[in-house]
């Protein structure tokens, strides 16, 4: 497989070890506003270059062998054979609508196979590659760990297509010991799930085969390994290979309840669950309040616990300026005493981040849409991505840039430029980025009946048209949002030049009646940061007049 990530590998394996990276959400197609199943996934990970991959669609002859690299290092792990005919992927999407997102739990680090040839991030590209349907995923990702074996460790995967989607969790069974241990079961249509760096697969039901496909020995080898002792119908696959401790609860299960408290009635009930004063775990799914729209989902995958009990935007740590956000290492110690950072959905090092549309009421080539961002989803903006696309747009390819090699035509750089100048004065500045953010993806959401009304015309007529349609549409938009990305942080850096607020009037800066710019706004500190501040400096600063 081309590799198309620049890793800093150190970095990354201390960052999944440390940060609990990675968000997938999900909503069934009879939860949906449109009937569309929804996924996302943010790939949050210290040193990951955030780009948009394609895998274009190809055949091969028989005995060609395919190089493996693992995704998260690339580190060279060895050939497998190569499919006779691949499918078009790009990002996490294929042209058949399949789309794929995982998060790391981790779970028994004993079972680890140093010496398999399929990483995690392997799986979901070649899976891609090589799969028309969700279940058709699950059992090449399944054959393929079992061939060749499986490198990674525990994976929480989300497995979807326009009408199922399904969660598998997955783990190895120790060194050279080829193979893996998983369970994959499905979500109902009327549901929403979600999963975080914590294993939530726990009792399945082993004689529904429409709904729940595993491994043939994923109790017997907990017994083997004495993980569990329980009869069959108790076995909890989060339990015997990925125990809950104060890390999966607090930073991994958090961002799941906060999910299920916006869009379920039981946010309370489970509450207790994620500040330890029960250890009864949340349901895999629940059925939702409301029907979620696919802008729903964008927005949730923003979120830093605002007006729940975990907000973090309104105590000390977020300073003057109430940013939402917790530099790492997400624990620290003071004075003996262990303390914790909340880790919510939103986060400020991802690389990429998407919501993943997909309708089976559509053309393939129309009706899915992986909805895609780099870097911070709450700073930067989803853009349409069709599934058929062929081509990446120049700003969503690295093009000389990397995780250590700044560019200015680089989307990732760019809001990584903006989101920067923000952090420090969120509540001052954010305001200007949502406007921009709100306007341009309310354009996209408007436009997106008639852009495939039109290319569903042409694909009747002629598909390949349709796809370069949509191809450039995809282009399109993405590279209108990096230049609007780019005016907007000449405006920022323009309008809070040193600490101050330039006047604004129809988004155009004031002027005097002879062209000068009008007088500047000095803000100063907010009057509660004021209070604190004296409380900690005592008489130093007061003025004796």
């Amino acid at each position: 497989m081309k590799k198309r990530m620049i890793l800093c590998a150190a970095i990354c394996l201390v960052a999944v070890a440390e940060v609990f990276a990675c968000t997938n959400l999900i909503v069934g197609k009879n939860a949906s506003t449109d009937g569309s199943t929804i996924v996302s996934y943010s790939a949050d990970s210290y040193g990951l270059f955030g780009e948009l991959y394609h895998y274009p669609a190809a055949t091969y002859k028989k005995g060609t062998m395919l190089d493996v690299y693992e995704w998260d290092t690339g580190k060279y792990l060895g050939q497998i054979e190569q499919a006779r005919q691949t499918y078009n992927v790009v990002g996490n999407i294929n042209e058949f609508q399949v789309t794929i997102g995982e998060t790391t739990f981790g779970g028994r680090p004993e079972l680890t196979d140093t010496l398999g040839i399929i990483d995690y991030g392997s799986l979901i590209y070649i899976g891609l590659q090589r799969s028309r349907t969700a279940r058709e995923a699950i059992k090449v990702m399944t054959d393929l760990v079992q061939q060749y074996g499986y490198y990674s460790g525990g994976e929480s995967f989300t497995i979807a297509d326009p009408n199922e989607i399904w969660i598998m969790e997955m783990i190895g069974k120790g060194p050279g010991i080829r193979g893996a241990v998983w369970v994959a079961v499905r979500v109902p249509d009327d549901c929403i799930s979600g999963h975080a760096n914590q294993a939530r697969i726990h009792t399945f039901d082993m004689n529904d085969k429409n709904n729940c496909i595993y491994s043939p020995d994923v109790v017997s080898f907990a017994r083997e390994q004495g993980y569990f002792d329980g009869v069959n119908k108790d076995f909890s696959f989060a339990n015997a290979y990925n125990p809950l401790d104060f890390g999966g609860r607090r930073y991994c299960e958090a961002r799941v309840w906060s999910y299920f408290n916006m869009f379920t009635d039981r946010g309370n009930e489970f509450l207790p669950y994620i500040t330890g004063e029960t250890n009864n775990p949340m349901p895999l799914y629940l059925k939702a309040n409301r029907k979620i729209s696919v802008q729903d989902i964008k927005n949730a995958m923003r979120d830093h616990y605002e007006g729940t009990a975990l907000d973090i935007s309104n105590d000390f740590g977020a300073g003057p300026y109430k940013t939402p956000y917790r530099l790492s290492p997400l624990s620290f110690e003071v004075d003996g005493q262990k303390y914790f950072n909340e880790r919510p959905i939103s986060t400020q090092q991802p690389g990429f981040v998407f919501v993943s549309q997909m309708r089976a009421d559509k053309h393939n080539p129309i009706g899915g849409v992986l909805w895609f961002t780099l870097d911070d989803a709450n700073m930067s903006v989803f853009t349409p991505v069709y599934c058929c696309t062929t081509k990446v747009p120049d700003c969503y390819a690295p093009n000389g840039a990397d995780y250590a090699t700044f560019s200015w035509e680089s989307s990732f750089w760019i809001y990584n430029w903006v989101s920067n100048m923000v952090y420090p004065r969120y509540n001052l500045m954010i305001d200007d980025l949502r406007a921009v953010q709100t306007e341009l993806e309310t354009t996209f959401n408007e436009m997106q009946e008639s852009v495939e009304s039109t290319a569903t015309k042409l694909y009747e007529k002629d598909p390949a048209a349709a796809k370069a349609f949509l191809t450039n549409y995809t282009g399109m938009t993405a590279q209108n949002t990096f230049h609007t990305w780019k005016k907007l942080g000449e405006f920022l850096i323009v309008r809070y030049n040193d600490g101050i607020i330039q006047q604004v009037k129809d988004g155009k800066f004031l002027r005097n009646e002879i062209g000068r710019p009008a007088r500047v706004i000095r803000p100063g500190y907010p009057k509660e940061f004021l209070e604190e501040y004296v409380k900690k400096t005592g008489d130093r600063y007061k003025i004796n007049e």
